[in-house]
């Protein structure tokens, strides 16, 4: 994730620029108003991450605080490199002590008490810890952001290499993060169940709103990250083994395609032409269908089911 810069307004005047010509940059969209006196780059901000833009937020309210503020909720989970499910990027969220007054443009703040371990420091900013920031989400945000967020810390803490999850850590976190959400009299009920849902062997957001809407649908046997082995002693892993009804199935998000990094150097022409090599090999060694689906197919559980009736594929129930 790498950082957005950040300009502050009276640097740009320092530097010769008048108000009306910074003025016209935010106009051309050159520059971008993160906050009322900090700016960023328009270009750099367009290219941007919902993630990275959080965090820069975040980093523009720290800059024009006099107390360091602590951030939380999903600003502290994109700071802790966590990948969110529609986020809101105009506001970053805040814990304050009950006796703090007031308010501050572009934050959401949350009255609470913090313990000296529920802080950390994430490259100078001050966030709540990630257990404490799982608790928060899974208490307050919707089922499949709190997911989404969850399964990611858990993905981050217990698959230390494909193929391999720590199960007794996973419950070792759950079981932290559910005594750091009693404390509150507010969304323990929805606490439980995002805790007890969460699977770290998810590998993105897509994976983690699939999940969820396949159990909406009645799956009840859906295995995690299915290894079939593959030519040369290799390994190949599907995301969803759909027990239920006897298929295997894939999330196909659009970002592997064209994400330079998850290229490793290939054009996307190659990338598609090994996954096709891939699929086929898979369907061939496991001898079951195989369907994928995509973003458009996991609005509802209703789309996706569509999806999976397409492939000859009827959901349980």
């Amino acid at each position: 994730m790498s950082a957005v810069r950040l300009h502050r307004y009276d640097e740009q005047l320092a530097m010769g620029h008048s108000p009306r010509a910074v003025a016209s940059a935010v106009a051309a969209q050159r520059l971008v108003r993160v906050r009322p006196g900090i700016y960023a780059d328009g270009e750099t901000w367009a290219a941007a991450t919902p993630e990275t833009r959080l965090v820069a937020r975040a980093r523009a309210l720290a800059l024009v605080s006099k107390v360091p503020p602590v951030f939380s909720h999903e600003t502290a989970a994109a700071a802790h490199r966590l990948p969110l499910f529609h986020p809101r990027t105009d506001a970053v969220h805040v814990i304050v002590s009950a006796e703090r007054p007031g308010a501050a443009a572009g934050a959401v703040r949350h009255r609470g008490e913090l313990r000296n371990e529920d802080v950390v420091e994430i490259d100078g900013l001050r966030c709540t810890s990630l257990d404490r920031t799982v608790a928060d989400m899974a208490r307050t945000g919707t089922f499949e952001q709190a997911v989404a967020v969850t399964d990611a810390a858990l993905r981050a803490l217990c698959v230390p290499r494909p193929g391999e999850y720590l199960l007794d850590r996973a419950n070792e976190f759950r079981k932290t993060a559910r005594d750091i959400a009693r404390r509150s009299a507010h969304g323990r009920t929805q606490a439980e169940r995002v805790l007890a849902f969460a699977d770290g062997r998810a590998q993105l957001p897509g994976e983690s709103i699939s999940r969820i809407r396949l159990h909406e649908l009645g799956f009840r046997r859906v295995r995690l990250q299915v290894r079939v082995s593959g030519p040369g002693g290799t390994n190949y892993y599907a995301d969803f083994g759909l027990d239920d009804v006897g298929a295997l199935a894939e999330f196909d998000g659009a970002l592997k395609y064209t994400d330079g990094q998850l290229r490793d150097g290939r054009t996307t022409a190659e990338v598609f032409d090994r996954e096709k090599q891939r699929e086929d090999w898979i369907r061939g060694k496991s001898q079951l269908r195989f369907v994928r689906w995509g973003w458009p197919h996991i609005r509802t559980a209703q789309t996706l089911a569509d999806r999976l009736v397409a492939f000859g594929i009827r959901p349980p129930s």
